[in-house]
């Protein structure tokens, strides 16, 4: 009867942190707890929580009542009209009763409360669903954020497991164009793309498959193979704030083995008024891209709503230059010269709709994003043995078409029942892709023609939905739910050669195939305060999936199951500073083209064939997560985390013993490896207060990173794939009051990084990125901004040096012995970049 109780129950307390006030009797208040109440100085929010929690009794606030306000010490009070009156002492806050027993907090007056320096955002946890109850923050004036000198930082949570929460205005100075371009100054990302490109996240260095991209807690579908989703899609315009998970709680998905970026788009109940934007994006060869954005919120009644619209011109021209040598670098032997531009348009739309329902509250959220982008490539090669004696040899154009769309709608309904909440979930995230690329070859671009054409059209699409409920019983809050998921993806991926003027198709067998995957996770959380100053979270996932695969080649069908605990401690050292320790085991599911059964000719070798393996199982990780933060004054904050991953059923190639149609062997993926990756991350952001200077802000971040695993196919040891061993960044921003103006600039950098294939090795290495803004702010509702980025005009390089032989055992021993067959040198760099924008409220 306990389990069956406890089942019942999964799913409560993550959204403490955003519903204003604690939820708990409906009605009349629970019986008191008998236990006097003592309580340590600490966040006021923080305090009235543990109050309502220890009395049983509702306490509605926002959280700008309660931002940058320390409570009052309570020691040993009797009864909690005592202790509310102890906490709320000095605050400028006052309580109200209602008829119900709920307790409303109301500022005694404007000059009684200090005015936050950053507007505090709503913690909205990356689970499922988020709650919406009847009582929300106050809204922010849209003009109070978009035309301020005010100077913004990295927020501090509530949340007991590790997480960093940036505001859009944190960002918003040097006008990102995507939430990629955003993720370059927060701690431990870094990004292994072309040069002002920001594309598949890697946190911790880690390869993108093993970060978890969430938008307002669901996992979009994307087009690449390793799950992973590029992060260079999602506009800045959309976004009210960025969470950055470093280790997950019950109620969030267990995904995530480097971390979770959940992207949290604007909030109806967190504005008021409306503002548009104009801008353009101009090149250093002064080619320009047109920006324009316009939103609304505004509330009436028991309804709030935001609507936004965005158009964004996107254009990169990259410049390559690849010089090519027999053996290691030894003997030149050509070069190839490459234009590579990229341009497009990205259109994007999201809305919300917040409105009472009874005693409870409904969320409708809407996004799109529509992508249209084209990438032409001419690359011209020449041989010689020196580069002053070069003679052309071929051309060859690429052009690429691509066609994506990402839409996403949910509904969340709140409903206050019995002693606790019910909350509902249900949402569809939907993927499109249909792009076209041809390439052209002959000895100048007048004469090249087409001889090769592949296309690739996915459909994904998933339907997810969460019930759970959240109570209080003494000291102990309870959530408990499930995740539901339904998924289905479809993509055809072929290809297509001219002979004799007809299309032959040459579609390898099975490159068009489907999966099916069902989802159900049940979870139970539980929090509570094990002493006045250390809190526990504790509870675990169990993962339920069932994966259908098929193909013209075949079909199979895998199941499994997967206990995933998490443990988070918070302690609340002094006023100031607080420390923070978490494990949790997470997982990584197998790459999509390595879990459909068709085989794959000349893989990994020429000779080879790999077939796909529908029975792959998650990657499993063990997660440990230390942490301290202080806080500088009222607005600064410094950070340090270590964490430690230890990852087992990596996935190796293994030989079947199956000879192959052309010679060589048969390959099959099969989880066999395992490895280990540690590191630790400091970040800074702070006024210059204690300085006299507080309209200077700095910021700073630095991630030291190691790894170890065992290859999978050479059996030798090294870190992972382009995992450097330092990321850094740091700037400032000043504001000078007496022009009502602003600037600033940013610096960021990493350290070299090594890629290890089969018949491959890859050293990678970046310049550093400087970028700057400077601003003018008139009329009280206008901003001009002009921005700048990559102004050291960066390189990307990249040495690689190449193995080769008929087969994979071929191939390994000349990787051991280090006979190179071939190696090049490419260097890339694209050109500054500036922007200038004007954005307007009303």
């Amino acid at each position: 009867m306990r389990m069956r109780s406890l089942a019942l129950g999964v799913s409560a307390l993550a959204i403490l942190s955003f519903v204003p006030g604690h939820a708990v009797a409906q009605g009349q208040p629970v019986a008191a707890s008998p236990a006097a109440f003592t309580l340590a100085p600490r966040d006021l929010g923080d305090a009235l929580v543990a109050l309502g929690r220890h009395y049983g009794r509702n306490i509605l606030f926002t959280p700008a009542q309660v931002a940058g306000k320390r409570s009052a010490p309570v020691t040993s009070a009797a009864g909690f009209d005592a202790a509310l009156k102890a906490l709320l002492a000095g605050t400028g806050l006052s309580a109200e009763v209602g008829a119900d027993g709920s307790v409303t907090l109301a500022t005694r007056s404007a000059a009684a409360t200090p005015a936050p320096a950053a507007r505090p955002a709503p913690t909205r946890a990356p689970a499922a669903v988020a709650s919406a109850a009847p009582e929300q923050a106050e809204p922010q004036k849209v003009e109070e954020i978009i035309v301020t000198g005010q100077i913004f930082y990295r927020n501090r949570t509530a949340d007991p497991n590790p997480v960093l929460s940036y505001d859009l205005e944190y960002f918003q100075r040097f006008e990102p164009v995507s939430v990629g371009e955003m993720m370059k100054r927060v701690p431990g990302v870094t990004f292994a793309a072309d040069v002002l490109e920001y594309d598949a996240v890697q946190m911790r260095g880690l390869p993108p498959g093993y970060t978890q991209v969430l938008i307002n807690g669901r996992r979009p579908p994307g087009g690449e193979a390793d799950r992973s989703f590029f992060v260079d899609r999602i506009p800045a315009e959309l976004v009210e704030r960025v969470e950055i998970v470093r280790a997950p709680r019950a109620d969030q998905p267990s995904e995530g083995v480097a971390g979770t970026l959940n992207v949290v788009t604007k909030e109806s109940e967190a504005f008021e008024g409306g503002f548009a934007k104009a801008g353009a994006l101009i090149n250093e060869d002064g080619k320009v891209r047109p920006s324009f954005a316009v939103a609304y919120a505004d509330s009436l009644e028991d309804m709030s709503y935001w609507a936004a619209i965005n158009y964004q011109g996107r254009r990169n021209p990259k410049k390559k230059v690849t010089d090519f040598y027999d053996g290691s670098f030894s003997e030149y032997t050509g070069r190839e010269l490459q234009d590579d531009t990229r341009d497009g348009v990205d259109i994007s739309a999201n809305g919300e709709l917040v409105t009472r329902l009874g005693e409870g509250s409904l969320r409708l959220t809407g996004l799109v994003v529509d992508t249209n982008r084209d990438e032409d490539e001419t690359s011209v090669t020449f041989e010689g043995d020196s580069p002053a004696a070069l003679e052309q040899d071929e051309m060859e154009v690429q052009r690429e078409r691509i066609g994506q769309q990402t839409y996403a709608l949910s509904a969340a309904f709140t409903h206050p029942l019995s002693i606790g909440e019910l909350g509902l979930d249900a949402g569809w995230s939907g993927y499109r892709e249909d792009s076209k690329t041809e390439v052209d070859e002959g000895d100048t671009v007048e004469e090249a023609e087409l001889v090769e054409r592949e296309t690739l059209d996915t459909t994904d699409d998933e339907l997810s939905g969460t019930i759970y409920y959240k109570f209080t019983q003494g000291m102990v809050e309870t959530k408990a739910g499930i995740d539901l998921l339904h998924k289905k993806r479809d993509t055809a991926n072929r290809t297509f050669e001219l002979d004799d003027g007809e299309w032959e198709e040459e579609t390898a067998p099975g490159a068009i195939f489907t999966i099916k995957e069902q989802r159900y996770d049940p979870y139970v959380r539980f929090s509570l305060d094990l002493t006045d100053h250390l809190t526990l979270d504790a509870g675990a996932r169990y993962e339920i999936t069932r994966r259908d695969v098929s193909s013209e080649d075949g079909k199979a069908d895998y199941d499994s199951e997967a206990f995933n605990p998490s443990a988070h401690l918070r302690f609340q050292a002094t006023e100031a500073d607080r420390f923070l320790f978490s494990v949790a085991r997470t997982v990584r599911r197998p790459d999509y083209d390595l879990i459909s059964p068709y085989r794959q000719e000349e893989e990994p070798a020429d000779e080879d064939e790999l077939i796909g393996n529908p029975l792959l199982a998650n990657e499993r990780a063990w997660g440990v997560d230390v942490g301290y933060e202080r806080q500088l004054g009222r607005r600064g904050i410094i950070g340090a985390n270590f964490f430690y991953r230890d990852i087992t059923n990596l996935i190796e190639l293994f030989n079947t013993g199956e000879d192959a149609e052309a010679g060589g062997n048969v390959y099959e993926a099969r989880n066999a490896g395992k490895g280990q990756s540690w590191g630790m991350e400091i970040d800074f952001s702070t006024p210059l207060d204690f300085a006299g200077l507080p309209d200077t802000g700095l910021f700073a971040n630095y991630t030291w990173l190691d790894s170890e695993m065992r290859d999978p196919t050479l059996g030798t040891k090294r870190r992972f794939n382009n995992q450097p061993r330092h990321i850094y960044n740091l700037g400032f921003i000043q504001t000078i009051q007496s022009l009502d103006a602003s600037l600033g600039a940013s610096l960021s950098g990493r350290s070299k990084a090594k890629e290890v294939s089969l018949d491959e090795e890859v050293d990678l290495s970046y310049g550093k990125d400087l970028e700057a803004f400077v601003e003018k702010r008139f009329a009280d509702r206008f901003v001009l901004r002009l921005s700048a980025s990559n102004l050291l005009n960066r390189k990307k390089k990249e040495g690689f040096v190449t193995f080769d032989g008929d087969s994979v055992a071929d191939i390994i021993d000349a990787h051991r012995a280090g006979e190179v067959e071939e190696s090049e040198r490419e260097s890339e760099q694209s050109g500054r970049l500036f922007q200038v924008t004007l954005r307007a409220t009303f």
